[in-house]
């Protein structure tokens, strides 16, 4: 990789010039490989076909998310089922307060309680002592309202209730009493409606930059998943061990850089990568690419340890049965080839039912 000013392409970042060439570990190559092989398995489990998805044992070992942040389960049942569910009110105040709600407990049995209680979920009727009191019957009942994917600050110390699903109900209520739909549909870029989501309490660089890209899900906001890109910790772990010497970028910048050279890494080691139905990793997954790679090298690269300091992969893999109608937000425009692909998958596996 050379020292000269690499030219802006695909995204909006700028990168400066590196003080020195940056040097690659064996991990940089196993980060394209490990997006080709989560993606192929993506493609199996669409396709209904029957395990093992992968010839790698790690990834039939353990758990990792797909290479495209979208196509995982939660990012799925939220596009799907809280934001475009035609059962709801779009006003961009309703689809804010169920972002919201879905997306700070970030579980889909928490919606479902919710649901099942209080019907279509509607921030016209949503009462805090109803959802409270609601949400404290489950917990005492040993149910978990939250999801492990990463943790939420309590919220005690700006709110004040004991218990944290209190405090983020209240939260919630902040939010759209700042008329945070407004600002968010005024902002220019991607970065100043990331700033909006960032005032609020709880929300550091990761948390809010996550939820931005939820929003973004929606109609509400129309940013390019490749104008702009906050690494989390996990990323900052992956980028440690593809590299030895970053010659000076920054991680924003490597995030970037790979993102506007996939085709090129994928060619470069003959790799078939499959885009989702014509859509190339933007930065938002080549920023989670390299969380999972993190993980994945602590058992395929041990030697390699990078900042994280881990030597374990926590969670191993458990299939989850239930079928995912795959769908995208509509203005990606893949949503017709995921069903044109769907048919001929079908069509193919009944024709090999008749031959055998």
């Amino acid at each position: 990789m050379r020292s000269s000013k690499i030219k802006e392409n695909k995204s909006k970042i700028t990168i400066h010039m590196p003080l020195s060439p940056a040097k690659t570990t064996a991990v940089y190559d196993s980060y394209w490989k490990f997006a080709v092989l989560r993606q192929d398995i993506f493609f199996n489990r669409v396709k209904n076909n029957s395990q093992p998805w992968s010839n790698d044992p790690i990834l039939n070992e353990y758990k990792f998310t797909n290479a495209y942040r979208a196509s995982d389960r939660v990012s799925q049942y939220l596009i799907n089922e809280v934001i475009y569910n035609k059962e709801y009110p779009t006003s961009p105040k309703e689809i804010i307060f169920r972002i919201l709600l879905f997306k700070l407990f970030n579980k889909i049995e928490t919606w479902e309680l919710l649901s099942k209680h209080f019907g279509v979920l509607t921030h016209k009727d949503y009462r805090f002592s109803q959802y409270d009191e609601l949400l404290n019957i489950a917990i005492g009942s040993g149910r978990r309202i939250y999801s492990a994917a990463y943790i939420m600050p309590s919220g005690q110390s700006y709110f004040g209730h004991k218990r944290k699903h209190s405090n983020h109900l209240r939260l919630i209520e902040h939010i759209l009493s700042k008329n945070t739909d407004e600002l968010l549909m005024s902002a220019k870029t991607m970065q100043q409606a990331f700033e909006v989501l960032k005032s609020f309490p709880g929300f550091g660089d990761f948390l809010a930059y996550q939820l931005l890209i939820d929003i973004n899900y929606s109609e509400i906001l129309n940013f390019s998943e490749s104008e702009f890109v906050v690494p989390g910790p996990g990323a900052r772990g992956g980028i440690s061990k593809c590299f030895e010497n970053t010659g000076g970028l920054s991680h924003v910048e490597i995030i970037k850089m790979v993102t506007d050279r996939q085709e090129q890494e994928f060619d470069r080691l003959g790799l078939s990568f499959q885009t989702l139905w014509g859509r190339p990793l933007q930065l938002i997954d080549c920023q989670n690419l390299f969380c999972e790679v993190d993980k994945y090298a602590r058992v395929k690269h041990p030697d390699i340890k990078g900042e994280s300091g881990r030597s374990n992969i926590k969670q191993k893999f458990r299939r989850n049965y239930s079928q995912i109608e795959f769908s995208f937000p509509p203005k990606w425009g893949i949503n017709d080839k995921i069903h044109e692909f769907l048919n001929m998958s079908r069509k193919g596996a009944a024709v090999q039912e008749t031959l055998f």
